[in-house]
């Protein structure tokens, strides 16, 4: 079978929505760290950790939270509990498990971090797109509802 190619007009659409995806995460990134000394990567954790029940998940589904690997959110946690961000607590019902625990200092600094990442959001995101922001959704949507029927 013949490979199909992307046309001019498919093959612009996908290198501009990947450079807009990469900066605009480059850019809310940079302001964060300057604004609050948290990485995206870091607000995504707290975030996650601040909407679960308790404020804890398990490693794994914290990783599934994130779309990371486990390896690479373990690394992440340890170096967040390095700076009292989040806690570890064992899992009473599986020894090997554990759950990442949001601690006080974390929820400070995301809740001094949180009014100026959405404003930034605003701006560079909400802003911009307009009255188109139904319509990205959709198409956002619709990208996750085909990747999940690949899983």
């Amino acid at each position: 079978m013949a490979t199909k190619w992307l046309d001019e007009r498919e093959s612009d659409a996908w290198r501009l929505h990947l450079r807009a995806h990469g900066e605009l995460l480059a850019e809310l990134n940079r302001r964060l760290m300057r604004e609050s000394g948290l990485s995206i990567a870091d607000y995504g954790v707290l975030s996650n950790l601040s909407e679960a029940p308790d404020e804890r998940l398990r490693t794994t589904e914290l990783a599934s939270a994130m779309n990371w690997e486990r390896s690479r959110t373990s690394h992440h946690v340890t170096r967040m509990v390095g700076r009292d961000l989040v806690g570890r607590d064992e899992c009473e019902d599986d020894g090997r498990g554990s759950f990442v625990v949001l601690t006080a200092t974390g929820r400070h600094a995301l809740a001094s971090a949180a009014p100026g990442h959405a404003a930034d959001v605003r701006e560079l995101f909400i802003g911009p797109v307009g009255d188109r922001l139904d319509a990205v959704a959709a198409v956002s949507r619709a990208t996750l509802e085909a990747l999940a029927s690949e899983g």
